[in-house]
C-alpha cells in the first residue's frame, strides 16, 4: 500500500468541463490526492477525438492527450438534460469542495449552475470557472480557444511574428496549460480560505486575461512609443541584437538571451572571436549602438559567424564562456533529452500495443514522493461506483442505465 503523502486527500472535486484548460486544473488537484470526478456526456469530451489533428492514431485505449489532461481522475457520464441526471449531479455537488467548469456563462445560467445560484445552496463551495475572454465585456459570450483568445487576441501572433512573414504556427495546449495552472493557484488559495472560515469563493481566469498577464512587460512598454522599435519587427531590427536565434553551419538554430546588452556584449563577441568589434566604440555601450543605428550590422556579423561552425562546436564555446543559450529542439529531441529525464518530466505508460512516453506536470514535491500516473478514465467508467458512494441502489442505477441517464462506454 502506498504511503505517499496526499495533501488534498479527502477533498472532492467535480469537473464539469471539456477540452484542456479547466481539465488541467482538475489534473493538478488529482495529482495532489483530490478525488476529481469528471462529468461527461455519452459522446464524451471532444478532446477524446483530437488525435488526427495532433498526428497520432485515434484509439480510446491509447489516447496520450487524454492521459495528459485527465490522469488520476474518475469519470461519470450523465445526461444533464434529464432531471434524474441533474439530480445525480446535485447529489455529487452536495459532497463537493470544488466545482471546476468551462461552460459558457449563458449556458451555466440556463442550467441554474451559475455561481450566484449555487452559492445560496453551497455557501462553502469553491467555484472555479475558466472562460475564453473573461466574464464581462462585449465579447464575454464568444467561444474561446487558445489559438484565438490567447495567441491571437492576447498579442502573441501579431507581435512575435517576423514583420515580413505570416504569424508563427501554434499548437493546441500551450495557452490552455498556462491558464489551467493559473486557475489551480487561485483554487488552492480559495480552498484554504474555505476550510479556515467555511466561506466559499468564486475563482475565475481566462485565456485572454492570462495572455495579457504573460505579455505584461511588453504591453506596458508599448505606452512609450518614442523609445525602441515598434513590434512586429524582423529580428534584425530588435532593440537588443544579442537576443536572437542564430543559424549554424549544420542548419540548427541556437537561441541566446542577454537581457542587458552592456553586460554581455564584450564577453559574447570575444567568445565568437569577433575581436575587432569588441573595443569599437561604435557598437558599445548600447547608447552608442542605437545612436549609430548599427544593431542590424551587429546582428549580421554574428549570424555570419555562427554559420561558419556546426552546433556542437558552438555549444562548447558558449558553455565555456557562460553565455545563456539553448538549441532549438524538435519534439523528437525532447523525448530523448537527458535533462528532461533527470528532472522527472516524463512517465512511461504501458498500453496494449506497447509503451509510450507521457509528459508529467511540471511541479514537483520534495517530501511527497513521485506523483502516481493512472491513465485517464474511459467515458463513464466509474459511474456505478460513484453513484453507489452517494447512496444510489443497484435498482436505481440499473434504471438510469436503461433510460440512458447514465452511460458507460464499451469497446465495440
Amino acid at each position: 500500500m502506498s504511503t505517499r503523502k496526499q495533501p488534498l486527500k479527502g477533498v472532492k472535486v467535480i469537473e464539469l468541463a471539456n477540452f484542456i484548460a479547466a481539465a488541467t486544473t482538475g489534473r493538478f488537484l488529482a495529482d495532489l490526492g483530490a478525488d476529481v470526478i469528471k462529468i461527461e456526456s455519452a459522446k464524451g469530451d471532444p478532446l477524446r477525438y483530437t488525435a488526427p489533428t495532433e498526428g497520432r492514431p485515434l484509439d480510446m485505449h491509447e489516447n496520450t492527450t487524454w492521459e495528459l489532461e485527465n490522469a488520476n481522475k474518475r469519470c461519470i457520464s450523465l445526461n444533464m438534460k434529464d432531471p434524474a441526471g441533474k439530480e445525480a449531479f446535485f447529489k455529487l455537488l452536495d459532497e463537493a469542495d470544488i466545482l471546476i467548469t468551462n461552460w459558457r456563462v449563458q449556458a451555466l445560467k440556463r442550467a441554474g449552475l451559475d455561481y450566484e445560484t449555487l452559492k445560496v445552496r453551497y455557501p462553502s463551495l469553491v467555484y472555479a470557472i475558466c472562460t475564453g475572454y473573461g466574464e464581462y465585456g462585449p465579447d464575454k459570450d464568444l467561444p474561446g480557444f487558445d489559438f484565438t483568445a490567447f495567441f491571437a487576441r492576447g498579442g502573441y501572433l501579431e507581435n512575435l511574428r517576423q514583420k515580413s512573414d505570416v504569424p508563427m504556427n501554434v499548437v493546441p495546449g500551450l495557452g490552455d496549460h498556462n491558464v489551467g495552472i493559473n486557475l489551480a493557484a487561485g483554487v488552492l488559495a480559495a480552498l484554504y480560505h474555505a476550510k479556515m472560515t467555511g466561506e466559499g469563493e468564486k475563482v475565475e481566469t481566462s485565456l485572454f486575461e492570462s495572455a495579457i498577464f504573460n505579455m505584461g512587460m511588453m504591453v506596458q512598454a508599448a505606452q512609450y512609443p518614442d523609445y525602441g522599435t515598434k513590434y512586429p519587427i524582423n529580428i534584425r531590427e530588435a532593440n537588443n541584437p544579442l537576443n536572437a536565434c542564430w543559424r549554424t553551419k549544420d542548419g540548427r538554430y541556437v537561441q541566446t538571451c542577454m537581457p542587458d546588452y552592456n553586460t554581455y556584449y564584450k564577453k559574447f563577441l570575444t567568445a565568437l572571436e569577433l575581436n575587432e568589434m569588441v573595443e569599437d566604440d561604435k557598437y558599445f555601450p548600447v547608447q552608442n549602438l542605437h545612436e549609430n543605428k548599427l544593431g542590424t550590422e551587429v546582428y549580421d556579423r554574428i549570424m555570419s559567424r555562427f554559420e561558419e561552425r556546426e552546433y556542437k562546436e558552438w555549444a562548447d564555446v558558449l558553455t565555456q564562456a557562460d553565455i545563456p543559450f539553448a538549441l532549438a529542439q524538435s519534439w523528437e529531441e525532447l523525448l530523448e533529452d537527458e535533462q528532461a529525464w533527470a528532472n522527472d518530466c516524463f512517465h512511461k505508460m504501458k498500453y496494449p500495443k506497447g509503451e509510450r512516453v507521457l509528459v508529467k506536470h511540471p511541479v514537483k514535491y520534495q517530501e511527497m514522493g513521485p506523483t502516481p500516473y493512472n491513465r485517464g478514465p474511459y467515458i463513464g467508467e466509474h459511474g456505478v461506483e460513484i453513484l453507489k458512494e452517494i447512496g444510489y441502489t443497484e435498482e436505481q442505477i440499473q434504471e438510469m442505465l436503461e433510460n440512458k441517464t447514465l452511460y458507460i462506454w464499451e469497446d465495440k
